[in-house]
Order: C-alpha cells, then sequence, then structure tokens
C-alpha cells in the first residue's frame, strides 16, 4: 500500500515544472510632464515573476523597476478592458483589504492572491494603479509563460524601455531649476 505524499514533502519554488509569467508594464498615466514625454514615448519594464508568487511580488518589483521612492496603496485590476473597468476584479494593498471586503468587484487582498491563480494567459492583460492621488497607472501584458528555470531568482526585471519619470511633479521643478543654473 502506497504512503500518501504530506504537504512537507511538496516541492518548493523554484522547481521546473512552475510557470514564470513573463509581463510587460507600461505607464499609461500619472503626473509627467510634456518634455518627459516627447523625450521617452514608451516607458515599460519587463518583468519575469513566479506564478507561486502574490500580486505583491510584481508591486514590488513595478516599484523598484520604475525607481520609486515612496509607499502608496495600490491595486490590480484583473479581467477588464480598461482601467477602472466595474467588471474587472481588483485585489488591493493588503493595508486596504480590509475596508473593501464586500464591495462588488472587490477580489481580494494582492498578498494573498498567486498570480497563477489569476486565469492569466499568454496575452492577457491587466491593470495596476499605484498612488491612487497621483494615479500612476500601468497597462500589463502577459508576454508568455514558461517553465522556471531552477535556481533563478524572481521577479525579475530583464528589459527597460525609457527613463523612469519622477514620482512627483516638484522633481520637475528641481529638474527645471538645475538646467537654468547650469
Amino acid at each position: 500500500m502506497a504512503r500518501p505524499k504530506s504537504a512537507k514533502t511538496a516541492p518548493k519554488w523554484p522547481t521546473g515544472s512552475q510557470a514564470v509569467y513573463t509581463l510587460e508594464v507600461r505607464l499609461i498615466g500619472g503626473p509627467v510632464i510634456e518634455s518627459f514625454v516627447e523625450a521617452n514615448p514608451v516607458v515599460s519594464r519587463t518583468i519575469r515573476i513566479a506564478g507561486a508568487q502574490t500580486l505583491d511580488d510584481p508591486h514590488t518589483a513595478i516599484h523598484h523597476a520604475f525607481d520609486r521612492e515612496e509607499e502608496h496603496l495600490y491595486e490590480f485590476q484583473i479581467g477588464g478592458r480598461k482601467a477602472h473597468d466595474r467588471k474587472a476584479r481588483a485585489y488591493g494593498h493588503p493595508m486596504s483589504a480590509p475596508e473593501h471586503v464586500g464591495e462588488p468587484g472587490y477580489a481580494g487582498s494582492a498578498s494573498e492572491a498567486r498570480i497563477d491563480s489569476l486565469g492569466l494567459r499568454s496575452r492577457s492583460v491587466f491593470f495596476y494603479w499605484f498612488d491612487f492621488g497621483d494615479d500612476w497607472w500601468h497597462h500589463i501584458k502577459v508576454v508568455r509563460i514558461e517553465d522556471a528555470e531552477p535556481g533563478v531568482k524572481l521577479p525579475r526585471v530583464i528589459e527597460r524601455v525609457g527613463e523612469s519619470p519622477p514620482q512627483y511633479l516638484f522633481a520637475y521643478e528641481d529638474d527645471d531649476e538645475e538646467e537654468e543654473g547650469a
């Protein structure tokens, strides 16, 4: 008689059979000035993330990849066709999650939603909203899903296009003053 497998013997991440998602994260909205947009018509980062990781992990990867300094509330919107789509499932910052339980469209805390539980496929699109005051919006496209490479630490930024905009508008004023004084 075969013994049942215990949870303690289950493989841990990373293993060759686990999925890795390659995500193209494109900045589509936020407080940027015209000269920045002219110099950076596309601002995107490509990130690889393990299916076993939660939405907190791509948040952290995006935060660092776009050179952000301060944390703010955030939300992922899965299954909608556009930002703020009422048909999307929303996964929020763990601190704000309890106050949204029971609201239409609220699916849960980003810290509990595993990537592989979201029903994403290659070419799926979803949205990431950071800082509800400044409204930084990101369009995320699943570029591919593949098997993991053992020993590769994830999440990982694998491509950067365009400069990162300053997190706050007042930083542009500081840049303008430096240019005038030069």
